[in-house]
């Protein structure tokens, strides 16, 4: 039993390693120490094992540590023709070119939303959204819609999280998803970042669960209240196409 524990153990901190890459590209032995808590021995040993299987690289000249050719590997699975980010991505395309904004596709990670694809804005001024981001699911138009359109006991867990207990009106913010879910679409307005403001719909597949928000954001002084009243219907419209591309 102790083996089977150890071995798990070693496992979750070679994972805590590797996820370490999605704060930053590159990182020192003692950073990484530092960032997952554990002895640079261990660090030392872990990276080694990983770099050995290609998951990690070590820069000779500056030794830092980079994502090894082995992770791209197993991200182009991902690309397969029945993925969902591949197949949408012509209608983001689309609606990115419609709109002008910056298109995005969200999906639910426990308490957490993760941005799974993503089409820049063409403007000068706009909002980035790189793909792959973590972000908080108590703020945000698709934050709203992943939880408006799940089941009431999956919206009760997520409320009761730490981190909503400081960070959320949660008897407010449940007025707001009873909103979401009877108009079909939320709008946020400067809640996580200055400045921003996105419209966000869901999307549904074949059997008519929720597969993820299709969200467009831009800078708050572009996407007004008005401008994103006359764009829900829009945006609602290619979510309802993008969902009868799954199962």
């Amino acid at each position: 039993m102790e083996e089977g524990k150890s071995t798990v153990r070693a496992v979750d901190r070679a994972l805590d390693i590797l996820l370490c890459f999605t704060v930053k590209t590159d990182w020192a032995m003692s950073e990484i120490a530092e960032h997952v808590g554990l002895h640079k021995s261990t660090v030392h040993r872990m990276l080694a094992t990983l770099e050995d299987k290609g998951f990690i690289t070590r820069d000779a000249a500056t030794d830092r540590y980079h994502l090894g050719l082995k992770v791209w590997e197993l991200s182009a699975n991902l690309s397969r023709s029945d993925d969902q980010a591949t197949i949408w991505l012509p209608e983001m395309v689309r609606l990115r070119d419609r709109l002008g904004e910056t298109v995005s596709i969200y999906v639910r990670d426990g308490t957490e939303r993760i941005r799974m694809q993503a089409v820049q804005s063409n403007h000068p001024v706009r909002r980035v959204a790189p793909v792959g981001v973590r972000l908080p699911l108590y703020a945000g138009a698709s934050s709203k819609v992943l939880i408006a359109y799940s089941d009431q006991a999956t919206q009760e867990s997520i409320m009761r999280a730490r981190t909503w207990m400081t960070a959320v009106d949660t008897e407010h913010y449940r007025e707001q998803l009873q909103e979401v879910a009877a108009q079909g679409y939320a709008t946020s307005f400067e809640e996580r970042e200055l400045g921003v403001a996105a419209l966000s719909a869901p999307i549904f597949n074949r059997e008519g669960k929720l597969a993820a928000a299709l969200s467009v954001s831009g800078p708050s002084s572009r996407l007004t209240e008005a401008v994103m009243q006359s764009y829900a219907p829009i945006v609602m419209e290619a979510a309802k196409r993008m969902g009868t591309m799954i199962r």
